[in-house]
């Protein structure tokens, strides 16, 4: 069963194919809901030694950074294996 926990975002790495993908509006709006409700939805991260690697929820990620947020709720993951 995956546990909620608050993770620093200074440790959280986003992968280079994620970056692109950013909608700042939608990065605004979220930070607006978050505002006034809190985060609703854990992001996913699996880790990578010292560092978190984001699997899910990158504007979730940024709206909370845009909001000067240190941690982030987060389900930790394991990397699939293939």
């Amino acid at each position: 069963m995956l546990e909620k926990k608050p993770y620093p975002i200074e440790a959280i790495h986003v992968p280079v194919k994620r970056v692109k993908t950013l909608d700042p509006a939608r990065v605004e709006a979220l930070a607006n809901d978050m505002l006034e409700n809190g985060q609703t939805t854990p992001i996913r991260l699996r880790a990578d030694g010292d560092r978190y690697v984001l699997v899910e929820g990158y504007h979730r990620l940024e709206a909370l950074r845009a909001l000067g947020e240190e941690t982030v709720l987060a389900y930790l993951v394991r990397a699939r294996l293939h």
